[in-house]
């Protein structure tokens, strides 16, 4: 059956418009099952997502219970327990001072809601020239279209330039295609960068902690970010954390950013905040970004329909609890030491140019030529070929392309839940190596 005759059939149309998905029927810790009851071993938590594993009764009981007593209540008119007690439980795991959690429904709104509270913030302060925002290329924020526009994603901003905000971009810190003096990883870049521009002119400076997707899991110098929290305070720029895909423990410890010594003026949240049980996502701010507005106009002008919503706070809450319970955190240290071991050897293969990462997250990225670093050419789209593949050998990984020079480039992502076995680690660079042949072979690259 083809995806053109699937999707009018079923009355759903997906992202992909040109193949047939598998249904799946449940999922059983870091496996899926589909209706043919093939087994996938998802190494990638869907998204990033599910960091606790499919079937946590714990956490879809405490969603249930909450349904049952209060689904719904408009977060511009009421609070709620589970909200209150969600932001208590973040107050004592984020940087301290990061005390105050306004929760929405996707990493896309944290990050939209983010910039908009740093612009807002300086209205307040009575400076509204600083307007400003300062990203990183290769980098990602979201899809929304002020998060899209922080987002270096040429393919999506060939479509929707037009609407899109003007943001400053500076190269981030990739080990893998810079020198270690090189501005970008010295945080040069990002002072020349706010000179340029005029520091009363700029407004926030957002970055991921650890690389997401669009670097494959890049960990920065040790002393990187230490330089990006002097710089902002040496020009009044707030900065933004976006831990959406690299916080709630991804990386080893709850926090990415706290393992540098900083602690930023807004973090996002979002994806393994609820273990992917319900779409939740925070912004979390100090009290100095808040106190202009609270003294100011008295309301944050951002509102979105199931903010603080007491079910999705639900979720966050057991989620969270669970976390704790089980030292999954610690785990996640422990076991992500294992998964990088044993990913370690894919550098030997054809192909692969880098492994890297930190925690339950790596990247493994694929070039052309080893000695020259030069990527496939887009056109080959080996990234796409190589997650068929791994799919057809029964493994879930996640692509991205573009990082290299913005256009071409290849890599794949491991992000497993924080429940994973070292049997499944084995098995994960298994499959992923049997993937990686049949790819070479599909893609016709000699070895």
């Amino acid at each position: 059956m083809t995806a053109a005759r699937r999707y009018p059939e079923t009355g759903v149309f997906y992202r992909a418009l040109d193949r047939e998905l598998p249904l799946i029927e449940r999922g059983e810790g870091c496996w899926l099952i589909d209706d043919r009851g093939r087994r996938y071993l998802d190494a990638c938590g869907g998204a990033y997502v599910a960091n606790l594993g499919h079937g946590v009764a714990e956490i879809a009981d405490a969603v249930a219970a909450q349904m049952r007593r209060v689904a719904y209540v408009n977060g511009t008119a009421f609070t709620n327990e589970p909200a209150e007690e969600l932001a208590a439980e973040l107050r004592t795991l984020n940087p301290k001072g990061l005390d105050f959690a306004y929760f929405l429904s996707s990493g896309s709104e944290a990050v939209e809601a983010a910039l908009k509270l740093a612009r807002q913030h300086w209205v307040e302060r009575g400076r509204p020239a600083k307007h400003k925002i300062v990203a990183r290329t290769p980098g990602y924020h979201g899809n929304t279209l002020l998060a899209l526009s922080a987002s270096a994603r040429e393919h999506y901003k060939k479509l929707y330039g037009p609407w899109l905000a003007p943001v400053t971009m500076i190269p981030a810190p990739y080990a893998y295609r810079r020198a270690p003096d090189d501005p970008a990883m010295t945080a040069r870049a990002l002072e020349d960068a706010i000179l340029k521009e005029g520091p009363d002119s700029v407004a926030a400076f957002i970055a991921e902690p650890v690389g997401g997707s669009s670097t494959g899991g890049d960990v920065p110098p040790p002393d990187y970010f230490r330089r990006v929290r002097e710089i902002c305070d040496r020009h009044g720029v707030l900065l933004i954390a976006d831990e959406v895909l690299c916080g709630c423990g991804r990386t080893g410890e709850w926090s990415a950013i706290a393992r540098f010594g900083v602690r930023p003026d807004i973090l996002t949240l979002g994806k393994g905040l609820s273990g992917g049980y319900v779409p939740l996502s925070a912004v979390v701010a100090t009290r100095e970004v808040l106190d202009p507005i609270a003294r100011g106009s008295g309301a944050f002008k951002h509102a979105q329909t199931f903010s603080h919503s007491p079910a999705i706070c639900a979720a966050g809450l057991a989620a969270v609890r669970y976390i704790k319970k089980h030292g999954l955190v610690e785990r996640c240290a422990r076991m992500g030491e294992v998964l990088q071991k044993k990913l370690a050897p894919l550098r030997n293969l054809p192909a692969v140019g880098d492994v890297r990462g930190i925690g339950l997250l790596a990247g493994v990225e694929f070039v052309a030529d080893k000695k020259t670093k030069a990527p496939f050419p887009r056109s080959l789209k080996f990234a796409e070929s190589f997650v068929a593949a791994a799919r057809e050998s029964g493994l879930v990984v996640w692509s991205n392309v573009g990082h290299a020079d913005g256009e071409n480039g290849d890599l794949a992502m491991v992000a497993p839940p924080f429940v994973v076995s070292d049997a499944e680690i084995d098995e994960i660079a298994a499959r992923f190596k049997t993937a990686l042949e049949l790819t070479l072979e599909a893609c016709h690259v000699r070895r």
